[in-house]
């Protein structure tokens, strides 16, 4: 994997007796249950498990460690503590996790200082301190102490340059990459380089403007471009359409026409939703399929419709390689999740590679039902990282771990 040369892995690095530092993504969403906080969706834990039950198995003394939410200086954080994660892994490892009341410091200092080889523990969430997402040397400094041997294996952190991801690693002379970023840069590597033809995506989200060097990106290298959500808006508007009061990225149109132009010159096939449910608003509790081009007045499209689907699968079908990124309307709401869930069904029942790319069209998979996850090639864990490698784009997280000192 050309993405990954000169970068080591937990595999070659010797960590028996050693601290081992692994650097993991349990940002994961949390709700209440009994009165107490929980993790709702333990996928971020499971997938890390490889790298820990390795680095337990080689003999190391793990320290974890993860930013969790967005914490906001001087406020009440306690909810956003990592303790409900603690539990969770826990739970999923059967062995006791060790939780310090904070990630640097003499509390952290003691844990790890009493661990015990085969042991492990959880640092509480580093965006708890301003110098993590600073990328601030002094906090990675005082995280350094904790540390012999780096593992990153937090993909879905590898686009940010924070401390705990960037300056931390290049503080380390003996660091590799984790199990889970080893999975993630194999799969996501092969639609960047190589990938099987026919190549189709989808792409759907709420903004245009978010996925503008992704769409540049992929019509180099797509046969086929799929694009519902709001984001599906914005182009119809671009035709024309009268999409009533429907979610328009109004300063994107003149993009949205280059890209379809940019398309038809490249013989990409771009489809657009033919048919959507519409409603009044987001709180509507129902919705109308009508053709795009028959949109009420004062209505909003918040799903794709079943002709869309039915055109989207079509598609799909001849595709040898499929990449998801962003779902097709407002799927967390029963009445608009049928086209998200339809086109997701589609994809699993495929026999092309298969890749999600991440953040909400991860979870509407999930949502879309177990036998339908189970059939996708590769779930990323990482919207943001997943989209910036797909533009080409260098991680701060994957180009710190590189030159690393040799294992002796």
């Amino acid at each position: 994997m050309a993405m990954l040369d000169g970068v080591q892995t937990l595999r070659d690095l010797e960590v028996s007796g050693r601290r081992c530092f692994i650097r993991v993504d349990f940002n994961c969403p949390l709700g209440e249950e009994n009165g107490q906080i929980v993790v709702t969706d333990d996928t971020r834990i499971r997938e890390a498990l490889p790298t820990i039950r390795l680095a337990i198995e080689k003999g190391a003394k793990v320290i974890l460690a993860s930013h969790l939410g967005r914490p906001k200086p001087g406020k009440d954080n306690s909810k956003l503590s990592l303790e409900p994660v603690g539990a969770k892994l826990s739970e999923m490892l059967g062995v006791e996790v060790l939780l310090p009341d904070d990630c640097i410091g003499e509390s952290a200092k003691r844990v790890v200082k009493d661990l015990r080889t085969g042991q492990l523990c959880l640092l509480e969430n580093l965006r708890f301190h301003e110098g993590e997402e600073k990328d601030d040397e002094t906090f990675a400094r005082a995280l350094s102490e904790l540390c012999d041997v780096y593992v990153n294996d937090a993909f879905g952190a590898a686009h940010r340059a924070h401390a705990s991801v960037h300056a931390l690693a290049r503080l380390t002379p003996e660091r590799g990459a984790g199990l889970l970023m080893l999975k993630e840069i194999a799969a996501l590597g092969k639609l960047i380089e190589g990938a099987e033809r026919p190549y189709v995506a989808v792409l759907g989200g709420a903004k245009v403007s978010d996925k503008i060097d992704v769409l540049e990106s992929l019509l180099e290298r797509v046969d086929g471009l799929m694009i519902g959500g709001a984001m599906a808006n914005t182009f119809l508007a671009a035709k024309g359409v009268d999409v009533a009061a429907s979610k328009v990225e109004a300063d994107k149109l003149p993009l949205a026409r280059t890209i379809m132009d940019r398309a038809r010159d490249k013989k990409v096939e771009l489809l657009l939703p033919v048919d959507v449910v519409v409603a009044s608003g987001i709180d509507a509790t129902s919705g109308e399929i009508v053709d795009v081009a028959q949109i009420p007045a004062g209505t909003m499209a918040l799903d794709i419709g079943p002709r869309t689907v039915e055109l989207f699968t079509k598609k799909l079908n001849t595709a040898k390689t499929i990449l998801w990124n962003g779902p097709l309307g407002l799927f967390e709401k029963e009445p608009f999740s049928k086209g998200t869930f339809g086109v997701a069904r589609a994809i699993a029942a495929t026999k092309a590679f298969s890749v999600i790319g991440g953040g909400d069209s991860a979870a509407a998979v999930h949502d879309a039902g177990e036998d339908v996850a189970t059939k996708i090639s590769h779930i990323s864990t990482g919207g943001g990282a997943s989209l910036e490698l797909l533009e080409g784009k260098k991680l701060p997280g994957i180009e710190a771990l590189r030159g690393a000192m040799r294992a002796s």
